[in-house]
C-alpha cells in the first residue's frame, strides 16, 4: 500500500518541489535574500497561486454543484418520503434510480462538490512531504527531490520567519518563537475556513434552501471543520500551515467574486447584486422574462373569470321582478286555520303571543276549550254576545 501511494504522490511531489524552487529563484532575481525565509514563504505562496489558478474551472463548478444540491433538497425529500419505510431492493433501486434522474436532470451531483479538495489534496500531501523531508535532503539521508538538492535543501533549513524554521511544527520544538508563529497561523487557518464556509451559506442560498437536512449538515460542518483542522495543525510544519491560511484566503477571495457576480437565485446576494444594477441604470437580468410570465399568467386568469362569469346569465329587471313577487309553493294553498276571509273572526291560535277569540257558552252553559274553538268551521265564525 505505501509504495502504491508513493507511485501516485511522487510525480506530485516532483512537480510542488520544481514550483518552489522556480519561484524562489524569480524572488532572488528581483533582489531578495535567497536565505531568507520570506523568500522561501513566498514560494509556497507562489505555489498555492498556480494551483488555485489552474483549478478555477472547477472551483466554479463546485459553486454551482453546491448551489443546485442544497436547492434541490426538497426534490430530494420528496423521494425520501415516498419510499420511507419500504425496504425491499425494488423500492429502494426505484428510490435510487430517482434520485439519479434528478442529478441528472438539474445536472449535478453530491460529489461535484468534492472537485477542488479531491484535486486539490495530492498538492497539499506532496507539498507536505517536500517540507517534511528537506532535513533528511539536507542531511544527505535521502537523495533530491527533484531541483531541490542538498545545498538547497541546507539554505531552506536555515532559513526562519520570525525566528521559526519553515519545517518546524508545534509539537516538534520547544522554541517559543515555534509555537508563537504556529499558534497565529493555525488562528487564522481556521478563521478562514470558517469565514468561506459561512460566506457561501448566508449570503449565496435562499431561505428555502437553508430549511433542510443537507443545509443543517453544512451548518454543523462550518463550526467543526475550523476545529477540527486547529486540532491537527500542531502536527503540521509551518510551510504547510502557510499554504494552508493562503489557499483559503484565495478560496475566500474567490468565491466573494463568483457570489457577486453569479449569485444565486432567491439569495441575498441575488438582490444585492439587483439594486447595485438598479442603481447604475442596468438591465436586471432575467426581469424581461419575469415580466412576460407574471403578463402571461395575469391574462390567462383574467380570461378564466371572463369564461366564468358567461357562464351565469345576467337576469333582467322583469325577470327579477316576478322572481322577488313570487311566493314559495305551497303558501297560497296552505293558509292558516281561522283565515277564511279578511272578515273572519278567528285568529290562528297556533302562534305564539296571539289573543283568544271571544268565547260563547256552549249548550250547557260550558265555556268551549280552546281546541274546540280552533276546530269549528270558519265558515260559520262565532257571534258575539249580545247587550
Amino acid at each position: 500500500m505505501g509504495d502504491l501511494f508513493n507511485t501516485i504522490i511522487g510525480p506530485i511531489e516532483w512537480l510542488v518541489a520544481w514550483i518552489m524552487y522556480l519561484f524562489h529563484q524569480g524572488f532572488t532575481a528581483i533582489g531578495m535574500d535567497p536565505a531568507s525565509g520570506w523568500t522561501w514563504a513566498l514560494s509556497i505562496v507562489g505555489l498555492v497561486v498556480v494551483m488555485r489558478a489552474a483549478m478555477i474551472p472547477l472551483f466554479v463548478k463546485q459553486i454551482m454543484a453546491s448551489r443546485k444540491m442544497q436547492m434541490i433538497q426538497p426534490e430530494l425529500q420528496k423521494i425520501q418520503k415516498k419510499y420511507k419505510g419500504k425496504s425491499d431492493p425494488e423500492s429502494r433501486q426505484a428510490m435510487t434510480q430517482e434520485t439519479m434522474e434528478l442529478y441528472k436532470k438539474e445536472g449535478t451531483n453530491p460529489f461535484s462538490s468534492c472537485l477542488p479538495i479531491l484535486v486539490q489534496s495530492p498538492f497539499f500531501f506532496g507539498l507536505f512531504r517536500v517540507l517534511n523531508g528537506m532535513d533528511e535532503v539536507a542531511s544527505g539521508a535521502t537523495k533530491a527531490i527533484g531541483p531541490i538538492t542538498q545545498p538547497v535543501a541546507q539554505q531552506f533549513e536555515s532559513a526562519t520567519i520570525f525566528g521559526a524554521s519553515l519545517s518546524a511544527t508545534f509539537l516538534g520544538s520547544d522554541a517559543i518563537n515555534v509555537k508563537i508563529v504556529t499558534s497565529v497561523l493555525i488562528v487564522l487557518m481556521s478563521a478562514t475556513t470558517f469565514l468561506t464556509q459561512r460566506q457561501l451559506m448566508t449570503k449565496n442560498m435562499p431561505a428555502s434552501a437553508l430549511d433542510n437536512p443537507f443545509a443543517k449538515q453544512q451548518k454543523l460542518l462550518l463550526y467543526v471543520l475550523p476545529i477540527v483542522f486547529a486540532v491537527s495543525g500542531v502536527n503540521f510544519p509551518i510551510g504547510v500551515l502557510i499554504y494552508w491560511f493562503t489557499t483559503n484566503v484565495w478560496s475566500m477571495c474567490q468565491q466573494f467574486y463568483v457570489i457577486r457576480r453569479m449569485p444565486a437565485p432567491g439569495s441575498a446576494a441575488e438582490k444585492a447584486y439587483h439594486a447595485r444594477l438598479e442603481r447604475k441604470g442596468k438591465p436586471i437580468p432575467g426581469a424581461a422574462a419575469a415580466k412576460a410570465r407574471a403578463d402571461a399568467e395575469a391574462a390567462e386568469d383574467s380570461e378564466a373569470a371572463k369564461q366564468s362569469g358567461q357562464r351565469q346569465q345576467p337576469a333582467s329587471k322583469k325577470r327579477k321582478k316576478n322572481k322577488a313577487g313570487a311566493k314559495p309553493a305551497g303558501q297560497a294553498a296552505a293558509k292558516p286555520t281561522g283565515q277564511a276571509g279578511p272578515k273572519s273572526g278567528v285568529q290562528d291560535t297556533s302562534k305564539a303571543g296571539v289573543q283568544d277569540t271571544p268565547k260563547s257558552a256552549g249548550p250547557n252553559g260550558e265555556k268551549p276549550s280552546s281546541h274546540k274553538a280552533a276546530g269549528k268551521n270558519t265558515a260559520d265564525p262565532a257571534k258575539p254576545p249580545t247587550t
